[in-house]
C-alpha cells in the first residue's frame, strides 16, 4: 500500500534484527570470514603492539579487513571506504561493529596504519597469506585481471614553458 501523506512510513519504522539476520548466508564477506583464520593476525603483529602504553588502539583485525573491503569491491580512497562501511551492514558484520559503533575516521586509520606498519613486512605476508586462501578456496576469479596502466602527466613543474 502507497503513503503518500507520509512518503517517511517506512523510514521510521523500528525493528529487532542482528546483524548475522541482515547479511544473506550466501555474501561474499560470509565466505571470506569462513576461509580466512584472522586471528593469526594477533600473533603476527605482537612486536607492534604495547599492552601498557598509551590509549587503546584499533583492532589489528580491523585494520587488515578494511583494506580488503577496499580491494574486494574495487572503493577508490579509504575516505570513500570508511564512508560506506558506515552504512553498509554486511562491511560492520564483517568488522564485528555493532550499528551504533563508531567507524575509524580515515586519518586515524592511516596514521595507525602507517606509524605500526611502515617498517615492516608484515602487512604485506598478511595480505599475501589472505590472498592465497582466497584463490585457494576458489573465492577469487583470476580468468580476467585488470592492471590501472593510465598514464598521467606529471605537472611537475608548472612554471617551466614550453611552446
Amino acid at each position: 500500500m502507497f503513503h503518500k501523506e507520509n512518503p517517511d512510513y517506512n523510514r521510521r519504522q523500528v525493528g529487532f534484527y542482528t546483524l548475522e539476520e541482515l547479511v544473506p548466508k550466501d555474501h561474499f564477506l560470509r565466505q571470506l570470514e569462513e576461509t580466512v583464520d584472522f586471528s593469526v593476525i594477533y600473533d603476527l603483529v605482537e612486536d607492534s603492539y604495547s599492552s601498557d602504553k598509551g590509549r587503546p588502539s584499533l583492532d589489528p583485525v580491523m585494520l587488515v579487513k578494511i583494506p580488503l573491503i577496499q580491494c574486494f569491491y574495487s572503493i577508490r580512497s579509504m575516505r570513500q571506504t570508511i564512508k560506506d562501511i558506515e552504512v553498509n551492514v554486511a562491511y560492520r558484520w564483517f568488522l564485528g561493529l555493532s550499528l551504533d559503533d563508531k567507524v575509524p575516521h580515515f586519518t586515524t586509520y592511516g596514521k595507525n596504519y602507517s606509524l605500526r606498519f611502515a617498517e615492516t613486512e608484515v602487512i604485506t605476508r598478511i595480505f599475501e597469506h589472505v590472498l592465497n586462501l582466497c584463490l585457494t578456496a576458489g573465492l577469487v576469479d583470476t580468468d580476467e585481471i585488470f592492471i590501472d596502466g593510465t598514464h598521467i602527466k606529471a605537472a611537475a613543474n608548472n612554471h617551466k614553458y614550453r611552446r
